[in-house]
């Protein structure tokens, strides 16, 4: 291959290259996303949301159905009959006779053809249909008090996965940075130990130490990646992205406050003990329900008839009008369960909100002090780092003036790397921590 060859071959790899790379940054896309914006995005992508969505369009649908059967029904049949040959005989008045004065005839009867319209439109059902409407309009409220709790559910979740990506991306940066150092410390020890300057034993306690950093990276981006496809599909993103907490969002950090004011704004706040106040109303509303069948029900009736009988009679247009009145006098012994089993439905959610109450209580204390924890810790942590700092330099001067050993600078090394790590996941988990006091007190969406 001559020299010219040569220049067009490597410029052609050279191309294709960049091509590839082109196509592989543009298939990854980097993204670095505020908690805020987050949160917006997983509220608007969630499935979970859609389902508590379709759930108050349930509840309408059933307003809708109560209020349809309060429409006037109507109904239309008609039938053609093939009759066998059956004996009928007519008295019917002789003309010119008194009334008292008879023939008979025999008619042979072969088919028969009739068609009937009713309507019916109910004015009094005991009323089934007005609580039955109120009921219906209590669930719906409290459907929609549902999804604002399945709302903050979604938040806490979203801010847990964001601090997670954050821990993850956190620790992958300072493993890997430890892993450089430790590289930079096997080639010094190897250039010693060639030098007969360092024992063979040393060398390999720290060849040692940079296969369990190895090691412990691998671990990180593998948490890493999942936590990102965590992430993503929270988000709604592509799998493909490549996302980055931003960690101005672990910075500021709110007071705690006080234990017994949490909790009079989650009793002010809390969607699920206004929801279960609702239910509590449409289980009342249903007790009336249960009772409509010991009231008469009336409705206003029309019918209309044409009936056709070959060679015997021909009625093309019979109608009628009146009030219909229906009273089942067995409702007296047969509803006893059915109002029972609605006034039990309504204790069991009176009593559900004294569990509920007792439920809020723990949940606010216990996310109060949680909170409370991760602030001293990380205060803990921060003093660490400045230990742990402190300590390696101190370990390092003395490695380097042979006052201690080398198990004591690769200790100290580890302890350095630690003492970050738990810092940035306490500023994490206080973020975390603070968010699950709000969704406690009914507050984290606002």
């Amino acid at each position: 291959m001559n020299t010219t060859l040569k220049i067009r071959f490597r410029t052609l790899v050279a191309a294709g290259l960049l091509v590839a790379l082109g196509q592989a940054s543009h298939a990854q896309e980097n993204r670095t996303l505020s908690l805020e914006e987050a949160v917006s995005l997983s509220l608007s992508n969630s499935k979970q949301l859609k389902i508590s969505q379709s759930n108050i369009d349930l509840a309408g649908q059933n307003i809708r159905e109560i209020r349809e059967n309060q429409l006037p029904s109507l109904s239309v049949s008609g039938s053609y009959l093939r009759l066998n040959t059956p004996n009928i005989s007519l008295k019917m008045p002789q003309s010119g006779n008194d009334s008292s004065g008879t023939s008979a005839t025999d008619l042979k009867v072969h088919q028969a053809m009739y068609g009937m319209a009713s309507a019916s439109l109910p004015l009094f059902s005991g009323f089934r249909f007005k609580y039955g409407l109120e009921s219906a309009k209590y669930l719906e409220q409290a459907a929609k008090l549902d999804i604002e709790t399945d709302r903050q559910a979604v938040i806490q979740n979203t801010v847990m996965a964001y601090s997670n990506l954050y821990k993850a991306k956190t620790a992958v940066d300072l493993v890997t940075e430890n892993l450089a150092r430790e590289k930079q410390r096997v080639e010094d020890f190897t250039n010693r130990e060639k030098n007969g300057m360092l024992a063979r034993n040393d060398l390999m306690k720290a060849k040692l130490q940079e296969s369990n950093v190895e090691l412990a990276l691998l671990d990180a981006e593998n948490q890493l990646k999942v936590t990102t496809i965590n992430m993503n599909l929270l988000l709604g993103l592509p799998e493909t992205t490549v996302l980055q907490a931003d960690s101005a969002s672990f910075m500021a950090l709110k007071e705690a406050g006080n234990a017994n004011e949490w909790e009079q704004t989650a009793l002010a706040h809390r969607q699920d003990v206004a929801a279960n106040g609702l239910r509590q109303k449409a289980a009342d509303a249903n007790i009336h329900v249960a009772k409509a069948d010991l009231y008469p029900s009336f409705a206003l009736t029309a019918g209309y008839v044409a009936l056709n009988i070959p060679g015997v009679a021909v009625i093309p247009n019979a109608m009628n009008a009146g009030i219909g009145l229906r009273y089942d006098i067995g409702a007296f012994w047969k509803s006893g369960a059915k109002i029972e089993r609605a006034k039990t439905q309504a204790y069991q959610l009176r009593t559900n909100e004294q569990i509920l109450l007792d439920r809020i209580h723990l949940e606010v204390n216990t996310a109060y002090y949680n909170y409370v924890l991760s602030k001293r810790k990380i205060e803990v942590y921060a003093k660490a780092v400045e230990q742990a700092n402190e300590n390696y330099r101190i370990t390092k001067n003395k490695y380097d003036n042979s006052l201690v050993t080398t198990t004591d600078l690769l200790d100290a090394d580890v302890a350095q790397v630690q003492s970050r790590i738990n810092f940035e996941a306490a500023r994490a988990d206080a973020v975390v921590a603070y968010k699950r006091l709000e969704q406690t007190a009914g507050i984290i969406n606002q």
